[in-house]
């Protein structure tokens, strides 16, 4: 909260050392319009969350999915592992989101809702830094762990989900949580196929006001917020 303080505190100085005219009206609580005005696009904040959760959940399961097949002997799979993830990192989030939802159904008839359309994106691209991280935590475990797993008889599944994930999991979840942060704040590119998050709610004010940045300074405030949270 001191650091929302600091930044609104910052915002408003600079307003007051300057002959811009910056328009706080528009979201001032002390009147039914700002009033409004701010509960609109304060609605946004649950959709920005609900697609950030959503994808970062589904985005570690294909992580895991892709990543352990980068510890197989076998070079086919160690090759799709990493395809996988070398030509995924590379694609724009935002190339991303407009291929599957413009993209798709014009080349194999397929469609989605924008909403749909925004989590398979965000999966897709973030899953690839989870295949990653997933890698990297279970290279960090010793290979006596591996070691005394066999020699109980484990089969490699057996292995991986009662001995090696568990340690690994503790070792990457800081890295899952940076990069939770990252996925909060690459959801405002939905805005672009008419996801109403907070971004496009923001954006959304534009046909009434002519003031824009104070329209734009509120959702960075409440991203930093629940970034921080």
């Amino acid at each position: 909260m001191k650091f929302l303080k600091i930044i609104s505190i910052l915002f408003l100085l600079q307003g007051c050392s300057s002959n811009y005219e910056w328009g706080w009206y528009i979201l001032s609580p002390d009147n039914i319009d700002g009033l409004t005005n701010l509960k609109f696009l304060i609605s946004g904040i649950t959709t920005t969350i609900y697609i950030s959760v959503v994808s970062i959940i589904l985005a570690m399961i294909i992580g895991l999915i892709v990543a352990l097949p980068s510890l197989s002997n076998n070079k086919f799979l160690t090759y799709f592992n990493i395809t996988y993830v070398e030509i995924v990192r590379a694609i724009p989030l935002l190339v991303l989101i407009l291929w599957i939802y413009y993209g798709l159904p014009i080349m194999i008839g397929v469609s989605f809702s924008p909403f749909v359309s925004g989590i398979i994106a965000l999966t897709i691209s973030e899953s690839a830094f989870q295949a990653e991280i997933f890698r990297a935590g279970i290279n960090s475990i010793s290979k006596g762990q591996h070691e005394v797993s066999e020699s109980l008889g484990m089969d490699f599944w057996r292995k991986m989900r009662l001995v090696i994930l568990p340690q690994a999991i503790k070792v990457v979840l800081p890295a899952m949580g940076n990069q939770f942060v990252y996925v909060l704040k690459m959801s405002s590119l939905v805005s672009i196929i008419g996801i109403g998050d907070l971004t496009r709610k923001a954006n959304e004010n534009l046909y009434f006001f002519n003031s824009r940045i104070p329209r734009a300074n509120p959702s960075s405030i409440l991203f930093c917020k629940k970034i921080r949270e």
